[in-house]
């Protein structure tokens, strides 16, 4: 998906670095503890550093990430966003806080505030939900409203979970993880039990809710105009194009990342919903543009 010439890229949209310091959340719970460790087992990526009770005070390690590229001023455009990835991340979290601006208040009645945008390439980030390793891989911390992405994670999507590593994909990812930012806005993560796992548990209903909401920001993103000029954020997707981001979404499946790493595949030990899941409410709000449609929590698990 391209971004148009004319619009205005702020580099500044993104923080860079090695993460910032606070307070881990929870407080060392025992249950987000054992999530975290199933999780690891069925992912194969290690997420226990983000358990609570970390020391998010540490020192960080993380090599620099050049938003210069991305120009200053008139130079800052959707051209530099169509060439380097870290620009598009800019571009792309402007798109999403220009959608979502609008969205957000006349389908829910609620403000929007733009959650913090944080890039690391790194070994390890330092976040108000503990200290994550590079293993880790995109992730939203509620603590402190902040969107985490390792820029080493787009360099091994084909390879680890075989899904093609397009602009569209990536702006997929990023829209994912703001859809669970707005489920913090709206107050659906802090009313689910996120201990539990299963193909019905509320931890699978809040990320295929958020694959949803990554849809609907696709529905708007080419008819929402950049205020600073008055052009679509976006050129209007091709088929093509769709096609990467249903890929990037049916390949962090819980079956398939399962499959892919040589295990059965036991939809008991499910935290994000299966391939079919993941493209099915991904298009969802794709084709239908609706907060109200993407109410995973509203639907009977024979319809989840």
């Amino acid at each position: 998906m391209s971004f148009n010439r004319d619009i205005k890229v702020n580099p500044n949209r993104v923080s860079t670095g090695g993460g910032r310091r606070g307070a881990a959340l929870g407080g060392g719970s025992v249950l987000m503890v054992l999530a975290l460790v199933v999780l690891s087992q069925v992912t194969g990526i290690d997420l226990t550093a983000l358990a609570p009770g970390q020391d998010a005070g540490t020192s960080t390690q993380a090599s620099s990430i050049d938003m210069s590229v991305c120009g200053s001023g008139e130079t800052a455009n959707g051209e530099a966003a169509n060439t380097y990835t870290q620009c598009r991340m800019a571009a792309t979290a402007e798109s999403l806080d220009a959608v979502w601006g609008a969205q957000l208040p006349a389908q829910a009645g609620t403000a929007y505030v733009a959650p913090e945008f944080h890039l690391w390439d790194g070994t390890s980030v330092s976040t108000a939900c503990g200290t994550a390793s590079s293993s880790v891989g995109p992730f939203y911390c509620p603590g402190d409203s902040t969107v985490y992405l390792d820029m080493r994670f787009f360099s091994d999507m084909e390879s680890t979970l075989g899904a093609a590593d397009t602009p569209l994909a990536e702006e997929y990812i990023v829209a994912h993880e703001f859809g669970h930012h707005i489920q913090n806005q709206l107050g659906t993560m802090a009313s689910a039990d996120r201990s539990g796992a299963g193909a019905t548990s509320d931890s699978v209903r809040l990320e295929l809710q958020a694959d949803c909401y990554a849809g609907l920001w696709v529905h708007y993103a080419s008819t929402t105009v950049d205020p600073d000029t008055g052009t679509p954020f976006l050129v209007t997707p091709t088929q093509e194009e769709i096609s990467s981001a249903v890929l990037a979404a049916e390949s962090v499946g819980d079956d398939h990342i399962q499959e892919r790493s040589g295990s059965s595949v036991d939809s008991d030990t499910w935290t994000h919903g299966s391939s079919e899941q993941r493209v099915r409410w991904f298009t969802t709000g794709m084709n239908t543009g609706s907060v109200q449609a993407c109410d995973t929590f509203a639907v009977a698990d024979t319809e989840l």
